[in-house]
C-alpha cells in the first residue's frame, strides 16, 4: 500500500493537470465574446457613420418646392416638385379641381401633366384635351415652383448678380444670364373703365414671354359676376398662349374683354420698356 501511494499521487496530479488544461481551453472562447463584441461594434459605428453622410447629401442635393395656388374656373390647382441635381425628379398636384365631372378630368389630366413636367423639365408642356382649365392652372403653379427653385439656387443667383454688376467686357454667357434674370418681372397694366366696371390686368413676363396673366380687377355684381367668371379665365389663357394683347373677345362679355385687352396692352408696354 505504501508503494502504490506515490503512484496515486502521480495519477491524481496528472489528472488535475489535464483537467486544468481542459478548463483553460473551455474558458478561452468565453474571453472571445469581448473581442467579438468589439468587432460587432465596428460595423454599427460604420453604419451610423454612413447614415449621416447620406442625410447630409439628401439635404444638400434634394429639395421639395410647392408652387403658388392657381385659381381656375373649376377649382384651385397647386403643384409640388421634387428637384435633385437641378432636375425635376417628381411632380405632383397637391390641389386639383374636385366634385362632379372635375373628378374625372382631374384623374385624366393630372397624371399626364405630372409626366410631362418631368419629361420637359419646364412649364412648357401641352394642355390635356378636355381639361384646359386644369392644365392652365397646373402650368401656372408649375412655373411658380420653378421660379422658386431658381431663386433659391445660390449658384444661379450668384452668377446672375455677378454678370449684371460686372464690367461691360464680361463674358456673353454671364451677360445673357443676367439679362434673363432682369427680364423676369411682374407688371400691372392701367385700370380701364368699362360700362360695367373697372378692368385691370397683371402679367408676369419671362424671357420676352407672358408666363402668367390675371385680372386684379374685373366687373362685379349681378350678371357681371357670371360674365367675369366666364370671361376672365379664358382671357388669361389666351394672353399666355398668344403672348400679345391681340386676343379674341369672349362672346357675351365684350366690354370686359375690351377693357382686359387695353389693360393687357399697357402692361406689355411697360414690360417692353
Amino acid at each position: 500500500m505504501r508503494k502504490s501511494h506515490p503512484i496515486r499521487r502521480v495519477v491524481l496530479a496528472t489528472a488535475a493537470t489535464v483537467s486544468g488544461v481542459v478548463l483553460l481551453l473551455s474558458l478561452k472562447p468565453a474571453s472571445d465574446p469581448a473581442a467579438a463584441s468589439a468587432a460587432g461594434a465596428a460595423p454599427q459605428q460604420t453604419a451610423a457613420g454612413q447614415e449621416s453622410p447620406q442625410g447630409g447629401a439628401q439635404a444638400a442635393g434634394t429639395g421639395t418646392v410647392t408652387g403658388d395656388v392657381a385659381q381656375t374656373q373649376y377649382g384651385a390647382v397647386q403643384v409640388r416638385l421634387t428637384v435633385a441635381g437641378g432636375k425635376i425628379t417628381k411632380a405632383e398636384a397637391v390641389q386639383a379641381p374636385k366634385g362632379g365631372l372635375s373628378d374625372q378630368k382631374t384623374e385624366l389630366s393630372v397624371p399626364k401633366l405630372n409626366q410631362e413636367a418631368v419629361a420637359a423639365q419646364s412649364a412648357q408642356i401641352d394642355a390635356v384635351s378636355g381639361a384646359t382649365y386644369t392644365s392652365t392652372g397646373y402650368k401656372k403653379s408649375l412655373q411658380s415652383a420653378l421660379d422658386k427653385v431658381k431663386a433659391s439656387s445660390g449658384a444661379s443667383s450668384g452668377s446672375s448678380s455677378g454678370a449684371s454688376s460686372g464690367s461691360s467686357a464680361g463674358s456673353s454667357s454671364g451677360s445673357s444670364s443676367g439679362s434673363g434674370a432682369a427680364q423676369a418681372r411682374t407688371v400691372t397694366g392701367k385700370a380701364v373703365q368699362t360700362q360695367y366696371g373697372t378692368v385691370q390686368v397683371r402679367v408676369t413676363v419671362s424671357n420676352g414671354k407672358i408666363t402668367k396673366a390675371d385680372a386684379v380687377q374685373a366687373p362685379k355684381g349681378g350678371l357681371s359676376d357670371q360674365k367675369t367668371a366666364l370671361a376672365v379665365p379664358k382671357l388669361n389663357q389666351e394672353a399666355v398662349a398668344a403672348g400679345t394683347a391681340n386676343i379674341d373677345s369672349v362672346s357675351g362679355a365684350t366690354y370686359t374683354s375690351t377693357g382686359y385687352k387695353q389693360s393687357l396692352q399697357s402692361a406689355l408696354d411697360q414690360a417692353g420698356g
